[in-house]
């Protein structure tokens, strides 16, 4: 055996491990959930095909499935509305101003705060009653208007969420931040020597040279938005009035509630498929003027 194929059966032998493991905690579900969702399976019974009956009964569900599907899109607002409140509180951190690190600090910290308590703390500040949002109700009922319920109301339950998120957008103003950081600061000097004053300046300097951050972010907060759940299950379990059943959510019901695992793993691919598609298509339709941002065509 030559000295190079000692080095490669070493090479072998060392990512065997993480091969296993991959091939029997990752890739074999990945497999069986594929498999799953051409049968019907509800745990104490044999799978049995019934090939893609799982589809068209989730595809002809007009009452869950399609609500859930809407309800996700909406809440994909949040995703717009993230970039410009990262972008605009970033811009305002990035000054240089006495006392910025606490700034900075004061609005990093509600995006460590855990998915679970912050659903709990919004459930109370948003309390029609007895929450922080009690005031304003009582302002708009001497008003002559109607108070807000916020999470008991499914015409304002989803607004709720949004509200909570952006919150938490602690961690998309960092990642915005640092980007801000390293636009150099000679193209701003050179910008208002040519006359570039406020929007002029963000539209043609900052925002061509953060470009692709902001490409990734609406990525991720994509995928994340196809993945909303933890809030929705601690605040509202879908209500009221299937007004905040999320997509997430009814895959997890039609799981461990239902049991009907060959529903849930359809759903799980129909998501897998959409994401990906979505994925692809927001990467495509922007990497053209990412790229000519990002130079400067």
């Amino acid at each position: 055996m030559t000295r190079e194929q000692q080095r490669m059966l070493w090479g072998h032998l060392f990512i065997l491990p993480w091969l296993t493991g991959f091939m029997l905690f990752t890739l074999y579900p990945i497999l069986a959930t594929l498999y799953l969702s051409f049968t019907d399976f509800r745990v104490l019974n044999e799978p049995r095909w019934v090939g893609l009956e799982n589809y068209a009964s989730l595809l002809a569900d007009r009452d869950y499935f399609w609500r859930s599907v809407g309800n996700t899109l909406f809440i994909m607002i949040e995703v717009p509305l993230s970039v410009v409140v990262g972008i605009g509180l970033a811009m305002l951190l990035n000054l240089r101003l006495r006392g910025q690190a606490l700034y900075r600090t004061l609005f990093y910290l509600p995006s460590v705060v855990p998915a679970v308590a912050t659903a709990f703390l919004w459930m109370w500040v948003l309390n029609p009653q007895n929450g922080l949002a009690a005031p304003l109700n009582s302002g708009l009922v001497r008003l002559g208007l109607e108070p807000i319920n916020w999470f008991t109301d499914p015409s304002t339950a989803k607004w709720g969420f949004i509200l909570m998120d952006l919150w938490a957008i602690g961690g998309t103003m960092v990642i915005y931040l640092a980007a801000l950081q390293g636009v150099p600061s000679h193209l701003y000097d050179a910008a208002l020597i040519d006359g570039a004053r406020g929007w002029h300046l963000i539209r043609h300097v900052t925002l061509p040279h953060i470009a692709p951050v902001i490409q990734y972010m609406v990525i991720i907060g994509v995928i994340g938005t196809f993945q909303y759940f933890t809030q929705t299950f601690v605040a509202t379990r879908g209500g009221p009035e299937n007004s905040t059943m999320f997509y997430a959510l009814y895959l997890f019901q039609n799981a461990f509630e239902f049991f009907r695992f060959g529903h849930a793993c359809a759903m799980a691919w129909l998501l897998f498929l959409v994401t990906l598609l979505a994925t692809y298509l927001i990467w495509r339709v922007s990497l053209r003027k990412v790229f000519q941002e990002s130079v400067g065509v």
